[in-house]
Order: C-alpha cells, then structure tokens, then sequence
C-alpha cells in the first residue's frame, strides 16, 4: 500500500503519515521521562565515561558485539503497543528513502549517468517532489524479497544497522571536509573532532561489521548493485558527448541573428528560441523549447500549431531588426559633407528598394512555412546505438556491448519518455564505437 499511494506525491503521503510521527516522538519522549522518575534518576550516572570502561573490562569481546545490538532496542512493558507504532514510524521512515531514491534517480538522469526513465513531477510548489515509476516497482519488489529473505526482525536490524552506522561515519568524513575546505577550521578542532567522534564511530562500525554475514552484507550488496548501473550507464554517456563534441568541429552550421519569445498557454509559460541556419535559401531553423518543471502540453492548442506561429513572427521580427541595424549603422556613419548629399539621396532609393524585396522575400518564407505545415509535419528522433570499438579491452566490452546496452534495452525509449504519436515519427540512427 505504501509503494502504491506513491504516484499521488511527496507531500500528500507525508500529510497523511505525520500524526504516527508525532504519536511515536510523544510516546518515546513520555517512556522515557516516566521510566526517568518512577525507577531511578541516578541513570543519569551513565554519562560518566568510567562506566563504559567498566563494562568493557568485565565483558570484553562480548561488549564489543553488543554495540551493534544498541543501535536498535526495544524494552519496557508495553512491548506490544510500542511495537506497533515503532513499526508505522519505520514504514514512513522507509518513505523517506522512497522519496530520496526518486530524487537522487532525477539528479543522476540530469548528469547523463542513469538509463532512461519517465520522471514525473508531482507537486507545483517543490521542483524537487518527483516520482519515477520504474523505481518503485524496483523498489516494492526488493522490499517484499528482503523481508521473505530476512524473515526475522533482528536479521533485518542488523542490515539496517550497519547501513545507520556507515551513514553515520560517512556523515563524519563529509563534514570533515566541510572543516578544512570550507570552514576553515583551526586544525586542532578537527584533529580532536576525528579522535573523539571518529574513534567512537568507528568502534560501533566495526561492532556491526561483526556481523556482516548475518545480513550487513545487503546494504553493501545493494549500494555496490546500483554504482554498477550508475557506472554502466554514465561512462558510455560520457564517451558519446566527448565524440560529438569532436565530430562538431566539421560539422558546424553558421547561426545568425536569433529571437527569445515567451508564449503563455494556459497556466504555462514556454520559452522559443529561434535561431536561422544559414544559407538562408534552405528556410532551415533551429528552436529550443523551454517548458517549466510541472508544466505540459495543451491539448485543446497544439503544440506544432503554436511553434509554427511563433516561427512566423520569427520571420517577420528577423527581417524587421535587420533593416532596424543597418538603418542605425547608416546614421553612425552619416557625413555631413555637401558633396555627398546626391549619393545619400541614392543610397535612400536604393534602401527602399532593398526593403521592398526584403518584405517578398518574407512573405515567401511565411508562405513556404504555412505550406510545410499543412503537408504535415513530422518529429525526427535521435536512435543511437553504442558498441565498443576494434582494440577495445574486455573491460570495455563487457560495460559497452552487454551491460549498457541491457540496461537500455530494458526501460524506456526516448519516444515513450516525450510521448510523440507515432503516426508522426521517425527514427533517425547512428552507431557509436568508443
């Protein structure tokens, strides 16, 4: 059910789960202040470090082993109620990580470095509330697999224990960094925030590698599975940008003037920018489309009905600050003289002559742009193949040839991520070899 109220967003399920949360913070926070007075305030005496050594002294291994078991301990005589509410905070605790994954997924898409996925945003407020289908499939069924693995709770905190403890430990190295980088930081601070913290830290990370065939190895397993994907998805990607971004040497068309126009289409806002592909006789152009995160198409108007609009203003603009430019060079460059009087009165009848045949020669543009449109109009799609080059290493060809190439196979294609008909698409394909 978690998994499955999923698509309505972030927000939405969060409002939902608060009041558990809230109800096992008072609860945790009432335990312990009514244990606190009722048994015996000298618990407080626990803060004294002698008595850890104690417990260390008398018990020796046994007690390093028990520091992974106190991560996660439930005791009193209300087990059973408490059970229950622990269990619906770990379910909105899981939330977060549901939520963090679609995040994270969102990031990686955006650096090249995730196969392709439909990211769905679902809130107007936060850019960041998304929600990725796939992976909560993925996610729900590697669930449902690790509790009929696991069986048991205490397999189960064990694997969650040691991933706390290493977020922990990690937390601490990231900050570190943050303290000599960025803070600044005296160097005896960190150097004492390593032993005392570190040293701590690390006593419990190894208390619950202890037990790292018991079932640590998960979190391990689980982080090294998805670097594999992320490995295997962004090293291709980043050869083929490093290929275009050679090949573009030679293939580079000139651009001339271009336009930015904004066009409000119900509740959104989308961003054209023209730019003319020269020669001018090929009536070539290129547009870049910017929508806003949450925003979509309009059925009820078009989108190609809108571009070809906005293509014509395009036409007409350009022509109109051309002759605008050329119009203020002249008066920059205007001389006085009265022997150039008669050349200026015919440079005038030359310009005006020129804008006359500029004018035809929009018109011709807008015309051949309205006869394009109603022929039909047609979405090419980039289909690239990738394959490891000759002389490639093993390495090279495993990543290339059979891992990426099944990681692309597997999940979406581009046309089911922008949703073109496909009456009025057409596939254009080229094969990399890196």
């Amino acid at each position: 059910m978690l998994f499955m109220v999923q698509r309505f967003g972030t927000d939405k399920v969060g409002y939902t789960f608060a009041p558990i949360i809230c109800t096992w913070f008072i609860s945790i926070a009432g335990i312990g202040i009514y244990n606190f007075f009722k048994f015996d305030p000298t618990v407080l005496k626990a803060f004294n470090p002698k008595y850890i050594i104690g417990y260390f002294q008398r018990n020796k291994k046994e007690a390093w082993i028990s520091l992974g078991g106190v991560v996660f301990a439930i005791t009193e005589p209300i087990y059973w109620p408490m059970f229950v509410v622990a269990t619906s905070a770990a379910i909105i605790a899981s939330q977060a990580i549901i939520s963090g994954t679609f995040s994270i997924i969102q990031q990686s898409l955006s650096l090249g470095c995730f196969p392709r996925v439909k990211v769905i945003h679902t809130s107007t407020k936060y850019e960041g509330q998304v929600y990725v289908s796939e992976a909560n499939y993925l996610l729900m069924l590697a669930c449902v697999s690790l509790t009929l693995g696991f069986k048991t709770t205490t397999n189960i905190g064990i694997a969650y224990g040691l991933a706390v403890v290493f977020v922990m430990t990690l937390t601490s190295c990231f900050l570190v960094l943050v303290m000599i980088m960025i803070w600044k930081t005296h160097i005896l601070l960190i150097i004492s925030y390593i032993l005392i913290i570190g040293t701590v830290e690390l006593i419990f990370l190894s208390s619950v590698l202890y037990k790292f065939v018991q079932g640590g190895y998960f979190p391990i397993a689980l982080a090294a599975v998805v670097m594999s994907v992320i490995a295997c998805s962004g090293h291709p990607t980043n050869l083929q940008a490093l290929y275009r971004k050679c090949a573009r040497g030679s293939l580079n068309p000139h651009f001339c003037l271009h336009q930015i126009t904004a066009y409000k289409q119900g509740s959104n806002k989308i961003a054209f920018l023209f730019r003319r592909v020269e020669p001018r006789e090929l009536n070539v152009f290129l547009c870049v489309v910017r929508y806003g995160y949450r925003d979509v198409q309009n059925e009820s108007e078009p989108f190609e009905k809108v571009l070809i609009e906005r293509l014509k203003e395009f036409i007409s603009d350009d022509f109109r600050l051309s002759q605008r430019m050329l119009c203020n060079a002249e008066k920059e460059g205007d001389v006085l003289d009265d022997s150039l009087e008669k050349q200026k009165s015919r440079s005038g009848d030359v310009r005006e002559f020129e804008e006359d045949k500029g004018q035809e020669v929009v018109e011709k543009e807008i015309e051949a742009v309205d006869k394009a449109w109603h022929a039909g109009i047609v979405h090419l799609m980039g289909e690239t193949e990738v394959v490891a080059g000759e002389g490639a290493s093993m390495g090279k060809r495993i990543i290339i040839n059979y891992a990426y190439n099944f990681l692309k196979r597997n999940l979406r294609e581009s046309k089911e991520v922008v949703d073109i008909p496909h009456e009025r698409m057409l596939k254009v394909g080229m094969t990399y070899e890196l």
